[in-house]
């Protein structure tokens, strides 16, 4: 039908009384009369009635104009991944607008994984590398690293000075790493190799109990077997590069040294350390006291929850822990003595312990065998004799059979300070209470030289150490011999030997030492160097295992200790300080790699340092 014909229909129907016309969208004419009006009215009423249900499903789905507003900003409202979506994109292109908005209708985490579209997290987590905070002014500011004393420790070297803001930060955050490391929790590598450990193999300082050993020999609890953690070659290995080859520490350089303080020892003997030992092979420290008291600790700073935990400990009964070390180049057997007429012997493989009581023949000479010295070869031990009969004796047995094999006699008057194995272990130097030093041979039994420390009045410690030097007297390099008078003298010993002319082949023939006329010791030798650093008697003095460092100090005197440099033989000047916290020392030892110094003073404490370069 057209539209025009629509529009004749529309007006003959309008001109009909009680009847009226509309048009709906379509253009389709509706014709109602008066008499259907209100029947129709009826009807859509009945239509627009909602039950309860249907009202309570149109406000939870549609709200109404009260609570519209109120429901569209609520926090719970969660939209669909769809619109949520189509939400983040509005904002993106206009960001101005949506402060409104809350944060949760602007951010989502897709997980369907089927759509291409990504949304980023308005924040991510910091790295490692990242800091949390950010300071855009550390850029221009400048720190002087030369002018403070406490900054010094943080330059590379000796002429750097000024560093910017950020690497500032950065050698902070290194030096407090390297005496606080990390703990393996917060690197989130769970420690397998500790679990696997069995826990009668490790005792930290909370659980570790101390064993007893009696001193008569009979009826003592033998301390636990040490094998299993000796075994666990791995966790007690030294430093390895990529290839498996231990690494070799570079040279030292003199004046400055880059020594760092790492974690103290846990556990504090109840009275001075009476003696500091490494174990040749495993990174192990054992401290005695005279308390009775015999700690092994194992050397690692980053140990959690315990740093440098407990090994295990030993307490013998009524004796006087004057001096206990390793024995032999593998370290197996520990040989510990007291102001006592015994010493024992403690086989860390099988955990016997095997008490010596005398020396047969000479018992009535041994009154005291805290002073014994072990050979670096593990053959032998050396035990000073108390008699002196007008100068000195040496009680020499053998490791194995605990059996006398060789005494050895010095002259001079007040006895025997102090004597030192040379490092072939067929040798021994001995220094007299006079000043006197005495080179004894294992191989001739006999004396093959005596020469006199310059200026001594009294002699008081003897220490060897160094590689190249004479084969004639075990190949040490240096001798360091202290006196009452707070005054180090250090000898070069290749200075020390004055050879003989003879033929090469019948050098050859004799061998190093094997009679008296191999060696010619100068009777009067100069030293190399004279400290006279300290002012009171010198009582410590060791040489670190490569050579390279030599400390000495004096119990007498709180911080009396200073740190030389071989083979020039000059004095570290920025260690220690005035603040480093060494108090009155009373054992010094360095560990097999070089690496760690361990310093134990008069209350009991065992302090350790990192040596770097």
């Amino acid at each position: 039908m057209s539209r025009r014909r629509q529009q004749e229909q529309a007006t003959d129907l309008s001109s009909d009384e009680g009847s009226f016309a509309s048009f709906d969208d379509d253009g389709v004419v509706s014709s109602e009369t008066d008499d259907d009006f209100p029947t129709k009215r009826k009807d859509a009423a009945f239509l627009d009635e909602k039950d309860s249900d249907e009202e309570d499903l149109e406000r939870f789905v549609l709200g109404n104009k009260e609570t519209f507003r109120e429901q569209l900003f609520r926090d719970d409202f969660l939209p669909s991944v769809t619109d949520s979506k189509a939400l983040v994109k509005a904002s993106g292109e206009d960001a101005a607008g949506q402060e409104h908005v809350a944060d949760s209708l602007l951010f989502m985490i897709d997980t369907t994984g089927d759509e291409t579209a990504a949304v980023v997290a308005a924040t991510e987590a910091p790295t490692e590398e990242t800091p949390a905070w950010e300071d855009s002014d550390d850029e221009r500011l400048t720190v002087s690293l030369a002018t403070a004393t406490r900054l010094r420790k943080l330059r590379n070297t000796e002429a750097e000075d000024q560093v910017s803001g950020t690497e500032y930060a950065r050698r902070l955050r290194q030096q407090y790493l390297r005496l606080y490391p990390q703990p393996e929790w917060a690197n989130g590598a769970a420690s397998k190799r500790r679990r696997r450990r069995s826990s009668a193999a490790s005792y930290d300082s909370s659980s570790g109990s101390d064993m007893e050993v009696d001193s008569d020999g009979e009826n003592m609890d033998s301390p636990l077997p040490l094998d299993t953690f000796l075994r666990d070659a791995n966790s007690f290995s030294a430093a390895a590069d990529a290839d498996g080859n231990p690494t070799k520490r570079r040279k030292l350089r003199p004046e400055t040294i880059d020594i760092q303080r790492t974690r103290d020892i846990p556990d504090t003997h109840k009275a001075g350390v009476s003696s500091l030992a490494f174990h040749p092979r495993h990174p192990i420290l054992l401290s005695t006291s005279v308390s009775s008291i015999m700690h092994l600790h194992r050397i690692d700073p980053s140990a959690h929850p315990t740093p440098n935990p407990l090994l295990t400990s030993v307490q013998v009964k009524r004796t006087d822990l004057r001096r206990a070390a390793f024995v032999g180049p593998a370290g197996d057997d520990i040989v510990f003595a007291g102001r006592r007429r015994y010493f024992h012997r403690w086989n860390l493989s099988s955990g016997l312990v095997q008490k010596v009581a005398k020396i047969q023949g000479h018992q009535n000479e041994m009154r005291s065998m805290e002073r014994f010295r072990a050979s670096p070869c593990g053959r032998y031990l050396a035990l000073a004799a108390s008699d002196k009969k007008g100068g000195g004796m040496l009680n020499i047995v053998n490791v194995g059979s605990m059996q006398w094999i060789a005494q050895a006699r010095v002259d001079g008057r007040g006895g025997v300070s102090d004597l030192a194995w040379w490092s072939d272990g067929n040798g021994l130097t001995i220094a007299g209470k006079d000043g006197q030093v005495t080179e004894w041979s294992m191989a001739s039994r006999r004396t093959v030289g005596m020469w006199r420390d310059e200026g001594s009045i009294g002699g008081t410690v003897l220490a060897l150490g160094g590689r190249n030097g004479p084969a004639e007297l075990g190949g040490d390099r240096w001798v360091a011999v202290g006196s009452t008078s707070g005054v180090l003298n250090v000898y070069d010993r290749n200075e020390l030997v004055a050879r003989p002319q003879k033929k090469k082949t019948e050098q050859l023939e004799q061998g190093p030492g094997t009679a008296t006329g191999t060696v010619e010791v100068r009777k009067l030798p100069e030293p190399a160097r004279r400290f006279e650093h300290l002012t009171t008697a010198i009582s410590v003095a060791t040489f670190s295992p490569d050579g390279q460092l030599l400390a000495f100090g004096s119990i007498h005197k709180k911080d009396a200790m200073r740190l030389v440099h071989l083979p020039t033989c000059t004095v570290y000047r920025n260690w220690p300080t005035e603040q480093t916290p060494l108090g009155r020392i009373t054992a010094v030892a360095f560990s097999a790699g070089s690496d760690v110094l361990a310093v134990g003073n008069d209350v009991g404490k065992v302090r350790l340092w990192e040596i770097r370069s």
